[in-house]
């Protein structure tokens, strides 16, 4: 009875508190705009140093704890085995993170850049092309995978080895004991998780819909307007929640699979028609750029000059994932059951960021090898529309259909699989952490993030709710700096018990 009451507090206050930001969003939007990209502004503006240490930190941590002494820990019992596949495993995680961002982002980040250069950089001039690749490259590789990483890794050890609940508030347990973490504060940092989860899928299907309505625009037609987003949404979320509903094993395990195949087919079409030469010379001359320079990118700032590119893209990213933390953390520790910590960090750190590397040398050369298709004035325009950028592109290219209806698909994919990874979390986060939540609170939070996704994007208020989200989420900066502490203490409490074990055994 006691875990119910806790659990329906959680779950009724955290209805509350996004219906309240909903309706403020919806009745409201304009003072509900001004207000959060104020506070959005403050954040960036006065903590731009904070958020670029914690991501810097969280990638340090990561790699300390995956090749010290305590990488061989197993994320569960001494004799368990992973639940998933390798490739299920990879492929749900990477689908959960950032696959659609890879999508929208692949052609029109690095475009960009290249475009729209800081620090007086000639646009479409090589020097633009090196910093494109290089910055498109820092937002997607260790820095945004580490952060993930952080919050997962010390849930997955918790609940698996320990027996926690799957909350956010469990990292809290070795440091305040289960009485601690079970109350106000717990219960705060809980329902700020579900309100960061709930607000960051809700904009990314909202801003997703704009996508595939401007894709099957461009390529068939299809007019953009209300009735066929709603219809968009519509039929998405009846996968997401139904493949929620199904399970990870039946539904999103599956999809998951569907969308790494989909995503590699898409890849390796792209090489064979794009031009080759470039994509090899943009991910060897980002990759070497990156990893060259990861100290000094990791905590740039101008000290008497105008930092409004970091804040913009570089501060606005690190502050988005760690949005996306609580959600994709939660779930990427609830599938990692019986792998090792170094194995955790391999697969979640490393793996992601190759491919996203790999990706982004691919689709990035397509974008920049337009200059010598569209020339330097036409290529101008495209950063302006991102949502189409990929589409323009893939006409300059033989196969730019079959390109295009695949993209259309594997955007539809990616979505319902980061929609019912959250759908899944936020179950988990209603019924006080349980690994294998109801399928009516599946429904429910399913159901919440459709209509407040629709609604809102016919007020014109998902780029307030985002923002909204992201200074919700302010906070878990302190939360994951304390998952850090809370980690190493378990894992260094255990390594010690370990040691005095065979002390022990030796004397006997």
């Amino acid at each position: 009875m006691e875990k119910k009451k806790e659990s329906n507090a959680v779950y009724l206050v955290s209805l509350v508190v996004v219906s309240v930001m909903a309706l403020w969003g919806l009745i409201f939007n304009e003072s509900f705009g001004v207000l959060m990209a104020n506070l959005m502004s403050f954040l960036t503006v006065n903590f731009n140093w904070l958020y670029l240490i914690a991501i810097f930190v969280f990638i340090i941590a990561s790699f300390i704890l995956a090749f010290s002494k305590y990488g061989k820990i197993k994320l569960g019992p001494d004799d368990s085995t992973p639940d998933y596949s390798t490739k299920s495993w990879f492929a749900m995680l990477f689908g959960a993170g950032m696959g659609i961002g890879l999508v929208f982002w692949g052609v029109s980040e690095p475009l960009s850049h290249f475009m729209n250069p800081p620090g007086g950089l000639v646009p479409g001039s090589e020097e633009a092309v090196r910093f494109a690749m290089r910055a498109s490259l820092k937002h997607w590789g260790f820095h945004a995978w580490a952060n993930y990483a952080i919050i997962g890794l010390g849930l997955a050890y918790f609940q698996f080895r320990k027996g926690y609940p799957g909350l956010i508030s469990s990292l809290f347990i070795p440091l305040y004991g289960e009485k601690g973490a079970k109350g106000w504060m717990g219960k705060t940092i809980d329902i700020l998780a579900i309100f960061a989860t709930v607000a960051g899928v809700a904009t990314s299907l909202g801003m997703g819909t704009l996508q595939i309505n401007s894709g099957m625009n461009y390529v068939f037609g299809v007019p953009i307007n209300a009735p066929v987003q709603i219809g968009i949404i519509a039929v998405i979320t009846v996968l997401y929640i139904w493949t929620a509903v199904a399970g990870i094993e039946k539904g999103i395990a599956l999809l998951g699979d569907i969308n790494l195949y989909l995503a590699i087919g898409l890849l390796v079409l792209s090489v064979i028609v794009g031009p080759k030469l470039i994509m090899v010379s943009a991910f060897c001359e980002g990759v070497g750029l990156y990893l060259n320079n990861i100290i000094i990118d990791s905590l740039h700032l101008n000290i008497l000059s105008d930092n409004s590119w970091t804040n913009g893209w570089t501060v606005f990213y690190w502050a988005w994932w760690i949005a996306w933390a609580p959600f994709v953390g939660s779930f990427i520790a609830r599938i990692s059951r019986g792998r090792t910590v170094k194995e955790f960090v391999m697969g979640v750190i490393i793996a992601p960021t190759l491919a996203s590397f790999m990706w982004f040398g691919v689709f990035g050369g397509m974008g920049i090898d337009m200059i010598s298709k569209l020339g330097l004035e036409a290529l101008a325009a495209l950063p302006a529309s991102p949502e189409t950028a990929l589409f323009i592109v893939y006409d300059q290219y033989p196969l730019a259909v079959v390109l295009s209806a695949m993209t259309l698909v594997l955007l539809c994919t990616f979505f319902i699989t980061s929609a019912n990874s959250a759908t899944f979390v936020l179950a988990m986060f209603s019924e006080h952490g349980d690994l294998n939540p109801s399928n009516k609170k599946k429904f429910i939070w399913g159901l919440i993030q459709s209509v407040l996704a629709t609604a809102l994007l016919l007020a014109g208020g998902l780029k307030p709710l985002q923002t909204a989200s992201i200074v919700a989420a302010f906070p878990f900066i302190f939360i994951m700096f304390a998952a850090i502490y809370s980690t190493f203490k378990a894992f260094a409490a255990e390594s010690s018990e370990a040691e005095a074990e065979k002390v022990e055994q030796k004397v006997g």
